[in-house]
């Protein structure tokens, strides 16, 4: 046997967490990579942190999940981008590791076997560096191309799971050609589905740059905020009067079915008119998790049903967590679809998994078991 056979199966998995990115939930994505370092078992895996700055630039981060942590809004944890580069180089059938520093010869950190990419929102949730990883030919956790971005964007979400037949909200899109070239056009179409609405970024999280909008003199500063975030915005209809609940789904190994957690409730402070981004990460808000979450048999039934429906119909692996809103008549709807949810302290996935009997180094683990048995390319 060659010394590379020998090492590669002597060595531990080398795991590299990338999180950070350019999108407005860099710090969400920060926090939600403190969570997962510090879960990550270093017995068994070779973890190494990558972060990539808001500009899009990949360093050698720091793996201490304190320095990652949400303190408070105004200060947010942020990629250090004074730190050496590192990037991903495909050398004989794998790709490694290789940091670069001033002044120095690159130096590799060895072959990488599965990225954990904890990245949130556009450049990192949406199919981007999923693309990338596959024409580098690494493994990683979590959806491919295609479900990444179809969960990622709101109204293209909404359109695979309705022609399956699966409940979602009534809604419609504003296109940046349409708010520019006919905004009377705009109103008439948000009008047409009954106020209060809420205004979105299409392809965003982390409730940033939603505004829930009571009449029609509100909707102009609620499109302009969304598009801060994202050019295209979607508008739909306030599920008024309903819970909004979670299920988590995890994927099975080889041909099992995937499993679904136990359905949780968030039940948000009445200070915030709705989940809105203080109320999900800022430790001094008044936001009550129940898990599980105190429904009829048979609703949780259905939502975990749908859970799992959905996971199929968008094509994801890995994991996802599935967000509802169950109506005062006990009607279930899909509120959206999450391919890669926070797993901060506060985040609801890993309560749900906990809740159900699987704890959350347990869970960690099990995700990087799940892509380390499967490959790359079509699938």
């Amino acid at each position: 046997m060659s010394e590379p056979e020998q090492e590669q199966q002597t060595r531990k998995p080398r795991i590299a967490v990338v999180f950070g990115g350019r999108s407005s939930e860099h710090a969400v994505s920060c926090a939600t990579a403190g969570s997962v370092l510090a879960a990550l078992d270093a017995d068994r895996y070779d973890v190494v942190p990558v972060g990539i700055t808001r500009d899009g630039r990949w360093v050698l981060e720091s793996a201490d999940p304190a320095r990652l942590a949400i303190t408070a809004q105004d200060r947010l944890p942020e990629v250090d981008g004074s730190r050496s580069t590192v990037a991903l180089a495909r050398q004989d059938d794998a790709s490694d590791l290789v940091v670069h520093e001033p002044g120095a010869v690159p130096r590799t950190l060895g072959e990488v076997d599965v990225v954990f990419p904890l990245l949130h929102g556009p450049w990192g949730e949406d199919g981007t560096l999923q693309g990338l990883l596959e024409m580098s030919g690494v493994r990683y956790v979590g959806s491919g191309v295609l479900a990444s971005a179809v969960g990622m964007d709101k109204h293209y979400m909404k359109v695979v799971l309705a022609s399956h037949g699966l409940p979602v909200l009534p809604y419609t899109v504003i296109t940046p050609a349409g708010w520019e070239s006919d905004r009377a056009a705009c109103a008439e179409s948000v009008a047409s589905l009954g106020y209060p609405v809420f205004v979105k970024p299409a392809r965003g999280g982390s409730s940033i740059g939603i505004s829930k909008v009571h009449g029609p003199d509100e909707l102009d500063a609620a499109v302009e905020e969304a598009r801060r975030h994202d050019p295209k915005v979607l508008v739909e209809v306030s599920a008024e009067g309903g819970r909004e609940v979670e299920c988590g789904v995890l994927q099975g190994f080889g041909s099992n079915p995937s499993d679904t957690s136990v359905v949780a409730e968030i039940s948000v402070d009445p200070a915030h008119e709705f989940y809105d981004f203080a109320a999900k990460y800022l430790p001094e808000e008044q936001t009550r998790l129940d898990v599980p979450a105190d429904l009829p048999e048979g609703v949780a039934a259905r939502i975990r049903e749908l859970s799992a429906q959905a996971f199929e119909v968008l094509s994801c692996e890995g994991l996802a967590r599935v967000d509802f809103f169950v109506l005062p008549d006990e009607r279930v709807v899909i509120n959206e679809i999450n391919t890669m949810p926070g797993f901060t302290p506060s985040s609801m996935f890993p309560r749900m998994w906990a809740a159900t009997g699987l704890d959350y180094p347990a869970l960690v683990d099990r995700l990087v078991q799940l892509a380390l048995h499967r490959g790359t390319g079509l699938r």
